[in-house]
């Protein structure tokens, strides 16, 4: 006698992360409150990593609590070198099953006025910190012989973009080492891949949003025509944290509306 499985017993099983443990970074707004709540009901326990996170009550507690899930509150800036060894450290004490590096910042101006100061900056949060958590939380993952780590690139790991050159610097590099982390430790069970978000609605694009000029420029670029939301985003995520992605290594999956396609 065959025994099928039902498709919600199916979906379950290749989507569904119950009893898995995820840390988010940047979670208390936008794309990364997006992906907390999406994990989350999914099944996963969510720690949610910020310069600003409450430690009491927050948007991302109650988003994750809705679901069922536990909620840890961890603060941390990710522009501060001893803040995030702290932060890695902690994460490394624990049994993370999966990474999400999704906390980012930017700097726009042209690039012969772009400061030193601002390079630096958003290259310390969108790649340096990155990397160290990587590495840190990877490490235990590969001991145990498995778990997801996600970085988050952009557009503009591909493109140059226009006045945001430490950006576009920092997004390219997270790119590059997304693969050669997954060329390491694939063969360990750890999966590492990025996601390339096009336009969101966040607060980063708020000043391209709010000039009609500009705004119309992107809509006009996008096959979709419109902005995403960070619920777009969030889903591509949980794919790749899940174990229908157990063959996926190093990809960087655009989620655009299909601006690169263009």
């Amino acid at each position: 006698m065959t025994t099928t499985t039902s498709p919600a017993a199916y979906t379950e099983s290749l989507f569904g992360l119950a009893g898995r443990l995820a840390v988010v970074t940047g979670a208390g707004r936008g794309i990364g409150l997006a992906i907390a709540e999406c994990l989350a009901a999914a099944g996963a326990d969510i720690i949610g990593a910020g310069a600003r996170m409450p430690a009491g009550e927050s948007a991302v507690r109650a988003a994750v609590e809705a679901h069922g899930r536990t909620f840890t509150p961890l603060q941390a800036d990710l522009s501060d070198r001893e803040q995030t060894a702290a932060l890695a450290a902690d994460l490394a004490g624990r049994d993370v099953d999966i990474l999400v590096n999704n906390a980012g910042t930017i700097r726009r101006s042209p690039a012969a006025e772009h400061t030193d100061a601002d390079f630096d900056h958003v290259v310390e949060v969108n790649l340096r910190a990155a990397f160290v958590l990587a590495r840190e939380v990877g490490r235990s993952m590969v001991r145990r012989g498995g778990g997801k780590i996600v970085n988050t690139a952009s557009m503009l790991s591909f493109q140059g973009g226009v006045r945001v050159p430490g950006y576009t610097a920092s997004k390219s590099a997270i790119a590059g080492l997304t693969k050669a982390l997954a060329n390491e430790w694939a063969s360990r069970g750890v999966n590492v891949n990025a996601v390339a978000p096009g336009y969101v609605a966040t607060d980063n694009t708020r000043e391209l949003r709010e000039d009609p000029a500009r705004s119309q420029e992107i809509l006009s670029r996008i096959p979709a025509g419109r902005w995403a939301a960070p619920s777009d985003i969030a889903g591509a995520v949980l794919f790749l944290c899940s174990r229908a992605a157990d063959y996926v290594h190093g990809a960087v999956v655009p989620v655009d509306g299909g601006w690169l396609a263009r």
